[in-house]
């Protein structure tokens, strides 16, 4: 179907993103899904993951940390707990975080706690993996 898809992403502190786009995909708690104007109706969990949208060729990534997303057949509405755009994320700091992440998961300690410490390592390794794309590629 022809035309564009408004995608808006919001946090609690600020809208990020409010964009016509030709595709979005998105990490949902079942997996990833996409979505092209005239899509149907439908509400999704998100898990941590990457957002990407297209527009025209170019394709932009966002790191995505929970939340929900909604969906019409001309608007998709992320809700994110945090949410950071390719080019706001520093691969130096996102390359620190995932070593001290990878250190707390080795000290190990209680179940609480490493399971957190696993939910840093992922949180770090996604940040840090959609900077360092930008990075090579030169598009967000």
């Amino acid at each position: 179907m022809a035309g564009k898809i408004l995608l808006e992403v919001v946090t609690p502190e600020k809208q990020l993103l409010s964009q016509q786009v030709d595709e979005v995909i998105a990490p949902g708690s079942e997996g990833e899904f996409g979505v092209l104007p005239g899509h149907c109706h439908f509400l999704s969990t998100l898990r941590i993951g990457e957002l990407r949208y297209r527009i025209g060729e170019q394709t932009n990534h966002m790191a995505i940390l929970w939340g929900y997303a909604e969906v019409t057949p001309g608007k998709v509405t992320i809700m994110a707990e945090i949410a950071e755009k390719a080019e706001d994320i520093d691969v130096d700091r996102a390359q620190a975080a995932v070593e001290r992440a990878e250190q707390r998961l080795k000290a190990g300690g209680l179940p609480s706690e490493v399971k957190e410490a696993e939910i840093s390592l992922e949180k770090a390794r996604l940040r840090k993996k959609i900077a360092e794309r930008t990075r090579k590629t030169g598009h967000a």
